[in-house]
């Protein structure tokens, strides 16, 4: 069963880059240190945003059989984005008409590039602003979630990204990955210590030492730590997964109702702290529950395959609408769509058919990043 789990057992592909410089923005390239002291923050996903990306890597030797549905399920995304608002695909340039074909060109720019695989959220640049519209890129070295992957080429693409949006690179010590990020724009912040604070990306950081790193480069001033789950994802259960800023003072949190599932009683735990919790400026957290289907669609995605990742949470915001997933569970979509569409008012909420990424343990928000605008 292809996840993100296995490991990429061919030879490592070519790391050449061809035309990164060129995405056709507009924009002016420059790399240089980070300035910690120049008021850098993450905005909201929410905010205005110039474009979104995605990642058109996935491979035969990851995904085996489910490549095409995997190609297929991208393309979808894709053209939702690019409904809405510039879309830039990075693909590789054997399959740069295959990207075309699947995810369009209206509104869509291409860039060539050697990719490991689909993962946007985790190998991008997480851009960082300030008061004054400065941008920046931070790089958290991608080490493929603990080296459960081989991921040269997809460490590459921050600095790359970077280079070609004209942000100032920021290059952190700190190994981790876009997905374990959740911010509301005001300072604070949502993280699992499974993903963050574990030996297979931070062996020598100590709680205290990485919530000063997290805080300094994302431009917060309260993370409010979730445990998490370590070893039973490839991620480490990364909080997008989990819990998502609707804004400052409002989650949207995950609640697993599968007395079966591993998930049940962190889920539980996680509301726990969430209901108790205050934010950056002391608010009360205002809590709403989203949860997954108990009875999704049966098809050779998610049959036998206890990696299949059936949660509503993982969705992504862009100007005018949420791309959200359905799994074919009618009742479970329906109050899906109803929470988000009530939450995002002014937004379309588009529910697509991801079951193929959902297969290799990823979502929608998984295969995304954005630009901040």
């Amino acid at each position: 069963m292809p996840t993100r789990r296995q490991f990429i057992k061919q030879t490592s592909l070519l790391a050449g880059v061809t035309a990164i410089s060129s995405l056709g923005l507009g924009f002016n390239s420059r790399s240089a240190l980070a300035n910690e002291q120049e008021g850098w923050f993450m905005p909201d996903e929410g905010e205005r945003q110039q474009r979104a990306f995605i990642a058109f890597g996935a491979q035969d030797a990851i995904w085996e059989d489910f490549t095409g549905d995997v190609q297929e399920a991208q393309g979808r995304i894709a053209r939702a984005i690019a409904a809405y608002q510039p879309l830039t695909v990075f693909c590789r340039e054997h399959e740069r008409d295959l990207a075309e074909e699947l995810c369009g060109s209206r509104n869509v720019s291409y860039v060539i590039t050697e990719l490991d695989d689909i993962w946007m959220r985790d190998i991008g640049a997480n851009f960082v602003t300030t008061d004054q519209g400065r941008l920046g890129a931070v790089d958290f070295n991608f080490n493929g979630w603990g080296n459960k992957q081989r991921h040269a080429n997809d460490a590459r693409l921050a600095r790359q990204m970077a280079t070609a949006a004209g942000a100032v690179y920021q290059r952190s010590e700190l190994v981790g990955e876009g997905g374990g990020i959740e911010v509301d724009g005001h300072g604070t912040g949502i993280m699992t210590e499974s993903s963050w604070i574990n030996r297979n990306r931070n062996p020598d950081w100590s709680k205290a030492e990485v919530e000063e790193e997290l805080k300094a480069r994302l431009g917060l001033r309260k993370i409010i730590w979730l445990p998490g789950i370590k070893g039973r994802d490839i991620t480490d259960a990364h909080v997008d997964f989990y819990a998502r800023f609707v804004e400052p003072g409002v989650v949207v949190a995950n609640l697993d109702n599968d007395p079966d599932s591993y998930d049940h009683a962190v889920t539980l735990k996680h509301l726990e702290i969430l209901r108790k919790a205050t934010d950056a400026d002391g608010r009360t957290l205002k809590v709403h529950t989203l949860s997954p289907p108990l009875n999704p669609r049966k098809s050779r995605f998610s049959r036998g395959n206890d990696d299949f990742a059936a949660g509503y949470i993982n969705y992504f915001v862009i100007n005018g609408a949420v791309i959200s997933p359905q799994f074919g569970d009618p009742q479970a979509d329906l109050k899906a769509l109803n929470l988000l569409t009530s939450l995002y008012p002014g937004r379309k909420v588009l529910q697509l058919d991801i079951d193929a990424i959902a297969a290799g343990g990823g979502g929608i928000h998984c295969v995304t990043h954005q630009l901040p605008g």
